[in-house]
C-alpha cells in the first residue's frame, strides 16, 4: 500500500462574496490532489453568501463569524484546520485543478521547505489577461527580497502553502492591520523556514473595483507599519539605509496611485517624504517621478 498523501486544508475568508465564492469553491473541489478539506470562513456576509454556501455543506466545512476582517477569517481557518497544510485562497480568486498536486509534489521533493508558492495569472474581472505574476529571482534572503518588493510571493495570500506547525513560531495574521497582512505573515515565515516558488501559473488573481489594493491610503499606511514593525527581521547590516529605501518605494508607489486620481500636490507631497528618507538610493527614481507629475506625463 502506498504512503497517504498529506492533508492540505484550504482556508476560504469570505465576506458578501455571492457574486464569486462558489467559483472558488468549485475550483478547489475540482483540484486532482486526492487530500482535501476545505474550509470557508463566512466573516459576517451580508449578501447571499451563506445561501451560496448551503448548496456545498456535504462537501464543505462551512464557519460563520461576527465581520472581523480578512486577518480574523484566515486565522479562524487556521484554528479549525486539521490538515499538517493549510493553503489559502482568497473568495475572489481561484485556481487551475492541478493547483494543489503540482505544489505537493515540490513540497514534498523539496521537505526542507516550509511555505511555497506558484506564479499566477493576473486577470480583470471580466476575464481578460492583464500580467504574469511570476517567481522571485533566486536570493540568499527572501526577507530583504520582500522588503525590496512587496509583491515578491506570487499569488500571495491566494497561492501560498504552509506547514500548519510553522504557525505556532511565528503567530497568527496580525488582524491590527487592515491590509498588506499577507506580506507580513511571509515576512516573518521568511525567517524560521525555507520557501520555494513552483514557476508554473496555477492560481488566478482577479482584479476588479472593490479590492482593498484600489485603496491607496489604507494601503499605504499599512505597508508602513509592516514596514516598520518588521525592521528587525532584516539582517542588522539592512536596517539602515536598505529599509529606509524600502520605504521610500512604498511611498513612490502610492504616489503614483494617488496621481492618477487627480491629486498631484498630495502626490508630490508622498514623493517629497521618500526623497527625505532615501535621497542616495531613490533620489534619482523620486525626482523621475516628480518632473514626469509636475509636467502631466501619464505614468
Amino acid at each position: 500500500m502506498g504512503t497517504e498523501p498529506p492533508l492540505v486544508s484550504v482556508v476560504i475568508p469570505a465576506y458578501n462574496a455571492a457574486w464569486c465564492v462558489e467559483r472558488a469553491v468549485r475550483s478547489v473541489l475540482s483540484q486532482d490532489y486526492p487530500s482535501v478539506e476545505v474550509i470557508v470562513v463566512d466573516d459576517g456576509s451580508t449578501d447571499g453568501t451563506p445561501q451560496i454556501l448551503e448548496k456545498y455543506r456535504d462537501r464543505v466545512h462551512v464557519l460563520r463569524k461576527p465581520n472581523g476582517g480578512l486577518s480574523s477569517a484566515r486565522n479562524a481557518g487556521i484554528a479549525a484546520a486539521q490538515g499538517d497544510y493549510v493553503a489559502f485562497l482568497d473568495a475572489d480568486d481561484f485556481w487551475f485543478p492541478q493547483k494543489l498536486s503540482r505544489q505537493m509534489a515540490f513540497m514534498t521533493a523539496n521537505p526542507s521547505l516550509g511555505f511555497t508558492s506558484t506564479a499566477a495569472v493576473v486577470v480583470a474581472e471580466d476575464g481578460t489577461p492583464l500580467s504574469l505574476w511570476r517567481c522571485p529571482e533566486k536570493a540568499s534572503c527572501l526577507t530583504a527580497t520582500i522588503f525590496a518588493r512587496l509583491s515578491a510571493v506570487p499569488g500571495s495570500g491566494s497561492g501560498v502553502v504552509v506547514l500548519k506547525h510553522l504557525f505556532h513560531r511565528v503567530g497568527l495574521f496580525d488582524e491590527g492591520l487592515s491590509s498588506v497582512e499577507d506580506v507580513d505573515m511571509w515576512l516573518r515565515l521568511s525567517v524560521v523556514a525555507p520557501y520555494g516558488c513552483l514557476n508554473e501559473p496555477l492560481v488566478v488573481i482577479v482584479r476588479h473595483g472593490c479590492g482593498m489594493s484600489r485603496n491607496g491610503p489604507v494601503m499605504l499606511e499599512a505597508t508602513l507599519a509592516v514596514l516598520e514593525k518588521n525592521r528587525g527581521l532584516l539582517p542588522p547590516s539592512l536596517r539602515g539605509a536598505f529599509w529606509r529605501a524600502a520605504c521610500a518605494s512604498a511611498l513612490a508607489d502610492a504616489a503614483k496611485g494617488v496621481y492618477r486620481r487627480g491629486k498631484t500636490a498630495e502626490a508630490l507631497g508622498l514623493l517629497a517624504r521618500g526623497l527625505c528618507l532615501a535621497p542616495l538610493k531613490k533620489g534619482r527614481l523620486l525626482a523621475g517621478l516628480a518632473a514626469a507629475m509636475i509636467g502631466r506625463r501619464d505614468l
